[in-house]
């Protein structure tokens, strides 16, 4: 990481939501300016769609124009590679990801985030591989985006502006990971283990496993159903703070924070992610939280 102070996103994953409707978005609010509206919120929104399926380079130059200059988006990668192939013979399908348009983002490219299933138990020799493919810099990336196959030869992106560093997450959703050699082969390649709240259903993990800490929010009480009370907003600012400090790392070293929150369902998540952020001020301003 640079010399620059090290900063908190504090987003949501996802902003289409009919729910949210009347709700979040004002009534009669287009929705082709939702994302504009999210945006002027909050300061990162997860991607969500590219989950489910390849998108456009034409959608990623529209997100990147909608948005704040200094706004930052993560980007999910496609379940394709990690619920159906399991990690294994991915290259052909991390090409044509990368070539998707995801570097259409530019500087407002984040970390991407990849999510296993929870029947996916820890295997070091598939992890370890998956991971050795994983660019690290954004010009990688596009050379191997560049090996794209024919589904994607009229909709490609493959150049990047200037040449920065990427970032992975991985979300994890089995105990077995928790294991030494699960957490050396993350820090190895600098992917941090993603920490998820999700009402008891999956393990939480909370060792930092890289120079970036990823929490992803889906519910204490009820999975994307419920929301955060005051006290568990304090306590993860308070968290996050002691991550920006380093206080609260191994090495003593500050690290830029992502969170997002998924508990959606009752639009709760932009609402918490907002009250998040404000106390997350307090709590650097010296005033503890509000």
């Amino acid at each position: 990481m640079s010399n620059r102070k090290p900063a908190a996103r504090i987003g949501i994953s996802g902003w289409r939501y009919a729910g949210w409707r009347g709700s979040f978005y004002p009534a009669g609010l287009a929705q082709r300016k939702e994302l504009a509206y999210a945006a002027a919120q909050l300061n990162s929104i997860e991607i969500n769609g590219s989950f489910y399926s390849l998108q456009r380079p034409s959608s990623y130059e529209h997100w990147a124009r909608e948005t704040p200059p200094d706004f930052e988006f993560s980007v999910k990668g496609p379940r394709f590679i990690t619920h159906m192939l399991r990690l294994r013979k991915v290259d052909v399908a991390l090409a044509n990801f990368f070539a998707s348009g995801v570097l259409a983002l530019g500087h407002k490219l984040g970390p991407v985030l990849w999510q296993l299933p929870e029947r996916s138990v820890f295997d070091a020799e598939v992890l370890g591989a998956f991971l050795s493919r994983l660019p690290q810099r954004m010009e990688a990336a596009a050379v191997l985006a560049r090996g794209h196959d024919e589904r994607l030869r009229d909709r490609s992106w493959t150049t990047v502006d200037v040449d920065r560093p990427m970032r992975h997450a991985l979300e994890v959703r089995h105990a077995s990971f928790a294991t030494p050699e699960g957490y050396d082969l993350l820090r190895e390649h600098n992917v941090a283990l993603v920490q998820a709240d999700s009402a008891g259903r999956w393990p939480s993990f909370s060792q930092p496993t890289s120079d970036f800490a990823y929490v992803r929010l889906h519910g204490g009480d009820e999975l994307y159903v419920s929301g955060y009370r005051n006290d568990e907003l304090d306590l993860w600012a308070q968290r996050i703070h002691d991550w920006l400090r380093g206080s609260d790392c191994p090495d003593g070293e500050g690290r830029d924070v992502y969170v997002y929150f998924d508990n959606d369902v009752k639009v709760h998540a932009p609402y918490d992610a907002m009250a998040l952020a404000r106390r997350l001020e307090a709590v650097d301003r010296g005033g503890g939280p509000q």
